[in-house]
């Protein structure tokens, strides 16, 4: 595949799927081989984060590291950017140190600003916009459930219109997948990612539909999927969204209406006995820690897709 100048949107991948998935599970496959490939010696990637984070910066790190690479972790408090100065400079100034930037953030604004100003790649770790990086770990985790295939299966959303499903809107219809996002009216997706959503929709013959009504979304599906309720940022809104949440968890009641063979997913952190029970969490059909551990698998092949070994390396 040739480089990607950056990873901002799911879209920026939409074409690149099916071999960033194939290339996830090689590496996958093939973690503990001796004498692996290590296609970022020499490369330093920073690792900008305003949000705490336990699986993504984890997975980042440990990412790097085994593909040869050295991270480098700053938190706002230990960068300028906390006194001041600005998410231009700051790119500029990293750009001449180091290969890449991984940056979670709460503006998505702020994410394209960095890479309008940096003048190396940028991987977009969340922000209130999108979480790209997360859906292709859980594109990997469906791959390998249902043996590569897509289409004709479909995936239902539970909860909240949020980063997680404006990235899983795109990445589902991109790779053909019928997706159900069942939500409160007030927490819908927003509708430039619905329309850029459908553009692709268009193109590989997948259903989107938005519903009210969790039941109906759960209803026969192969898989379901949630999200917490309260992320960070909105812990002002915590009492009104668990009102309008009410209703829309994973329970065993619920998964009971889905396909025999379902399994589920959640992104994590879980809020036990909010979104999702425990017994459904911990229990047989979930899929949760498939996809914890595939964030790992998926940010190395596309550390791979935006760095490029050196010449020599």
């Amino acid at each position: 595949m040739s480089s990607l100048p950056d990873l901002l949107s799911i879209s920026d991948v939409a074409d690149r799927i099916p071999p960033l998935l194939a290339e996830a599970a090689r590496l996958k496959a093939t973690r503990r081989s001796p004498g692996r490939s290590r296609p970022l010696a020499g490369r330093s990637v920073a690792l900008i984060f305003e949000k705490p984070s336990t699986r993504t910066r984890t997975s980042f790190e440990v990412g790097i590291h085994e593909l040869g690479g050295h991270a480098v972790y700053l938190s706002k408090s230990d960068l300028q950017l906390g006194r001041g100065e600005t998410i231009g400079d700051t790119a500029r100034v990293l750009s001449r140190y180091c290969d890449a930037i991984v940056y979670r953030a709460f503006r998505h604004e702020d994410v394209l600003e960095l890479a309008r100003t940096a003048s190396i790649p940028v991987v977009n770790a969340l922000d209130d916009r999108e979480h790209p990086c997360q859906i292709l770990a859980d594109l990997l985790t469906m791959h390998e459930r249902w043996n590569g295939a897509f289409h004709g299966k479909r995936l239902a959303w539970i909860g909240d219109g949020n980063n997680v499903l404006h990235s899983l809107l795109l990445g589902a219809a991109a790779v053909g997948l019928d997706l159900t996002a069942a939500t409160p009216a007030e927490y819908a997706p927003h509708p430039d990612v619905v329309r850029a959503a459908e553009q692709l929709a268009a193109r590989s013959g997948a259903h989107l539909r938005y519903i009210r009504d969790p039941k109906e979304a759960a209803q026969g599906a192969d898989a379901l999927y949630t999200d917490v309720w309260v992320s960070m940022g909105d812990e002002a809104e915590a009492a009104e969204r668990q009102r309008a949440f009410d209703g829309y968890q994973i329970n065993a009641a619920l998964l009971a209406t889905a396909a025999p063979t379902a399994f589920v997913l959640h992104d994590l952190p879980a809020h036990r006995g909010q979104e999702i029970t425990d017994d459904v969490l911990d229990g047989p059909q979930s899929a949760a820690w498939d996809q914890a551990e595939n964030r790992l698998h998926a940010q190395k092949a596309v550390l791979e897709l935006l760095l490029p070994p050196l010449a020599g390396a």
